[in-house]
């Protein structure tokens, strides 16, 4: 089985479309997840939610960079997130990372997540 990211998109209006599948899934969301990072000298964040594994593989779906850091610049799309997460019971996990503009590669940044949440035992080891 593997963990696989999949990228939503950087915009604004894909935030609107991870709620929904959160709102829609509830069982299947197992962890809600804020990376927080800074690109130019601007706070971004990126929201995913980890679902519980399928047969084959365990997905993540993402939305990379694309709001304002909440905890310095206050977003509609942040709170929305937040209001869908205390809708379902799954608390945010936060972390603060390097962006992704540090890895010449987009798979790379995302092996770099997963690294990181299994370090912190956000996301299982699966075989």
């Amino acid at each position: 089985m593997r963990q696989k990211f999949i990228e939503l998109g950087e915009g604004y209006t894909d935030i609107y479309e991870l709620v929904e599948l959160g709102k829609h899934m509830p069982a299947r969301v197992e962890t809600a997840l804020a990376f927080h990072s800074e690109i130019d000298g601007e706070p971004k964040t990126s929201l995913a939610l980890i679902m519980k594994p399928a047969e084959k593989f365990q997905p993540i779906y993402i939305c990379r960079e694309g709001i304002p850091n909440p905890h310095e610049i206050p977003n509609t799309r942040f709170d929305l997130f937040r209001e869908m997460t205390d809708e379902i019971g799954v608390e945010i996990q936060e972390y603060t990372l390097k962006p992704s503009t540090m890895f010449p590669e987009t798979d790379l940044y995302y092996q770099y997540l997963i690294g990181i949440l299994r370090s912190n035992k956000a996301l299982a080891r699966l075989t």
